[in-house]
């Protein structure tokens, strides 16, 4: 606190030092963005050069921007699949200028055949502006996955992990693409502390598309939500780095001069040192997370390229805990727990990918893929932590003198957790990925073949000693609390495929699309054969031009990976069967106008039966299923989006979600509970603005609230999971100031090839509010088990400088 308010006074003196704050004005810049053929583009992303404001067509192809006025400001329109355009302009105080843009077919940068125009849009896919990334206030810096959080149906408890729930879906049921290929997190990763780099490098990113469910049949075999990248190919030399107090990355992109081979790369370093100084474990934090990617392509001729996309990516742990001290309870009856811990934990996280990609069309209308790719992983878990609690109650008597002071000792004890997990995975997969596109229809297929080489090695036991008796409690000799003791080696392979197609149905009033497909899947392991058929129909009803209504669904089912197939004591359960989805969502999009700015509203209605659930519990980010246990379920929820122009000329959003989901385990006699990720209302806001007439001084600002998510007592049954922890809120913020941009070129040599100097000040969890993640479980004398909260991070701040070239 003593640091917060200078620093804020600092910042802000920072902000009104510009002299022509107050003698800016805006203007009105509007038009229609058509494609080659003279139809109307949706969605085309429509920003400014250098500046954070911009926005996206709506169905008509129509755009509306407040822009900056007297002085030279460059727009640029961009959609997949077309040429890039500029234009530079210059418009005088309150102007109304119409600017009509027509995009041409780029056929050199053909990924995969799609519909073109508006057809493209028929996707049940969101597309989010990769420009928001940067802009993210979050504590993680990976700011895809910030973005992610922020959209309807996702939520996310632990500002610590890139990890996401999707529609009452856990971590493991989210699929994440970057140029077509699977990505895999670490395996042993337990809490947030540990788990460094999340694969997307922001600055690389070229589109990103995201479903939260009723997804298409060209995507894989999970049952939540899907998220697709597309790294960059480059046009020319560019560059950025920016350092933080939380790590520091860095990306060159260039093409060659033939325009033949095109690179792009990045190095990450993060550490989350600074962040964990704050929570209750007190001790000597040392995590270090580095990571170097690169995506190379060349083309041999305008028909045929060659890609590879490489990661490699090092985390290490390493944390020896001190000391612990944690108030909780309530007003009327307030607890307090300290804990004094010897020995120390040591984590490593290697994980390696390399993928190269051959791309062929022959014409126009049809696109051939063929990519091989491999992953591995060495991750190795160790600790050795002896700690001894006392469990006190606090005076609350305001008037007393010993107000917060110990009045009571309930209970003291000791724990001893020991850990030498190691981890060994490859996963080798080869595909072959088509797409044809004739007037009317866009068919696609995939065929797959997967090799996974896994070698699970876990030795954990904890002791636990409760005034004086070793629990569980025996007479004869000294007994564990828990023990996990297993070497577990597969060798296993999978094929998979698809079939899909898209087409304009013909009729009267409207226009109407239709996408069906097929998806097969067969492991030898289980020796089960899937077939999931799935749809999605878009309709766009003549009688009003702003709406769109769609309705999706399908059979989405998941085979175990080798976590599922997983007890509680690590031993592998062979007659795992996949699990399985029955999913339908319905959705509308209003596309409306206020304070003369677009804006849109989208609502969505998902009902998912599952026949076949496999029970899990979650503490932090670790998943551990109940391999020998089945269930059936189901989730049902509503989501709700409205983005536009809040401020004129720059996007903000807010979701808002409802969702309940729960199992009926099988043979249990409990009947139906809450599932892990249960969570009623979900809220969520992004808010961008900027000083009137200088846009170079920017606010960014992401709020959250979660309700009340359920857990249960250590090593409990899965009946028992239904006590609710606190709901999650949280308020980051960030201010910043571009120092050198279109308007402020540095005549200094050093900073000539400088397009962009900004520096930022974030204020994280702003609110300083105490969010709970897990529980230790403390007993006292009585034998009663107190939940002592585990805490996320206080209110921390992170200066940033960031520089484009």
């Amino acid at each position: 606190m003593k640091l917060l308010k200078p620093l804020l006074i600092l910042f802000a003196c920072l902000l009104l030092s510009s002299p022509t704050m107050a003698q800016r004005s805006n203007a009105t810049v509007f038009g229609i963005v058509r494609g080659e053929n003279g139809q109307p583009v949706e969605l085309a992303n429509v920003a400014l050069k250098n500046l954070p404001i911009g926005t996206t067509t709506d169905r008509q192809g129509k755009y509306l921007l407040r822009v900056p006025a007297n002085q030279e400001i460059t727009f640029i329109y961009s959609y997949t699949g077309y040429h890039t355009q500029e234009k530079s302009i210059r418009v005088i105080r309150e102007e109304r200028l119409e600017i009509n843009i027509q995009l041409e077919i780029n056929t050199e940068e053909i990924d995969e055949v799609e519909v073109s125009g508006r057809k493209r849009a028929n996707s049940n896919m969101s597309r989010i502006d990769p420009v928001f990334t940067s802009s993210m206030p979050n504590a993680t810096g990976s700011g895809v996955e910030a973005l992610i959080k922020t959209l309807p149906g996702v939520s996310s408890n632990n500002e610590l992990s890139a990890q996401y729930s999707v529609r009452g879906g856990n971590f493991d049921e989210n699929l994440v693409y970057v140029n077509d290929i699977e990505i895999y997190r670490p395996f042993l990763v337990r809490s947030g502390q540990q788990e460094g780099l999340s694969f997307i490098h922001s600055d690389m990113v070229s589109t990103i598309e995201f479903s939260a469910g009723g997804f298409d049949a060209k995507y894989g075999d999970k049952m939540a939500s899907v998220l697709d990248i597309k790294y960059r190919k480059p046009t020319e030399f560019k560059g950025s780095t920016s350092v933080s107090l939380l790590g520091a990355t860095m990306h060159v992109e260039d093409l060659s001069e033939n325009k033949k081979l095109s690179y792009i790369g990045g190095v990450r370093y993060k550490t989350n040192r600074y962040l964990l100084g704050s929570l209750d474990e007190q001790g000597d934090y040392d995590p270090n997370f580095i990571d170097i990617q690169t995506y190379i392509t060349y083309h041999f001729s305008d028909r045929f390229d060659l890609s590879f996309l490489g990661n490699v990516a090092r985390n290490n742990y390493h944390f020896v805990p001190e000391t612990r001290e944690t108030t909780f309870g309530t007003f009327q009856t307030a607890y307090n727990t300290k804990i004094y811990f010897e020995g120390q934990e040591k984590d490593q996280f290697a994980t390696s990918l390399g993928a190269l990609s051959a791309n062929y069309h022959p014409n126009n209308q049809l696109n051939l893929k063929f990519i091989a790719s491999a992953f591995q992983t060495r991750e190795e878990v160790n600790y050795d932590i002896l700690g001894d609690y006392y469990l006190n109650e606090l005076e609350r008597d305001l008037a007393s003198e010993s107000h917060g002071d110990s009045v009571l000792n309930l209970g003291v004890g000791t724990f001893l957790n020991h850990a030498r997990n190691k981890l060994e995975a490859s996963v080798f997969s080869f595909s072959h990925k088509g797409a044809y596109n004739s007037t009317s229809h866009l068919l696609n297929w995939e065929v797959k073949f997967q090799i996974e080489d896994i070698d699970d090695r876990m030795n954990e036991w904890e002791m636990r000693d409760s005034t004086g008796y070793s629990l569980p409690y025996s007479d004869e000799e000294v007994k564990l609390f828990r023990v996990v003791n297993t070497n577990n080696q597969m060798r296993t392979s999978r094929f998979s495929g698809h079939l899909q197609d898209t087409y304009a149905v013909p009729i009267n009033k409207g226009e109407l699309y239709f996408t069906g497909g097929l998806r097969f899947h067969y492991w030898d392991y289980s020796e089960e054969f899937l077939l999931s058929p799935r749809f999605a129909i878009k309709y766009y009803p003549d009688w009003h031009a702003n709406f769109a209504f769609r309705l999706s669904g399908g059979i989405y089912q998941q085979p175990a990976f080798f976590k599922e197939l997983k007890d509680r004591d690590g031993n592998i359960n062979p007659n795992v069967k996949a699990q399985k989805s029955t999913q339908f969502v319905l959705g509308s999009d209003y596309l409306f106008q206020a304070w003369d700015r677009p804006f849109k509203l989208t609502s969505e209605l998902y009902y998912k039966y599952f026949s076949h659930l496999i029970p899990y519990q979650i503490d932090n980010v670790q998943i551990r299923y109940l391999g020998n246990q089945e269930a059936t379920g189901y989730a049902a929820g509503l989501d709700f989006k409205v983005n536009g122009e809040f401020v004129s000329g720059v996007q903000s959003w807010a979701s808002l979600s409802l969702l309940q989901t729960k199992e009926n385990i099988v043979g249990d006699g409990y009947g139906w509970i809450p599932r892990p990720t249960d969570q009623t209302i979900n809220l969520s806001l992004f808010f961008q603005d900027y000083f009137p007439g200088n846009p170079s001084y920017k606010m960014h600002l992401a709020a959250f609230f979660g309700s009340r998510l359920p857990t249960g007592p250590p090593n409990g049954e899965r009946y028992q999971d239904t006590f609710r922890m606190p709901p999650y809120r949280r308020l980051d913020i960030g201010f910043s100031k571009v120092l050198i941009g279109p308007e402020t070129r540095s005549s200094s040599q050093l900073l000539k090839q400088v397009e962009d100097l900004s520096l930022s000040l974030e204020v994280l969890n702003l609110l300083d509010i105490n969010n709970t993640v897990s529980y230790f479980w403390a007993s006292s004398h009585s034998g009663d088990m107190f939940a002592v909260p585990n805490y996320l991070t206080n209110r921390k701040l992170n200066l940033k400088l960031t520089v484009k070239f």
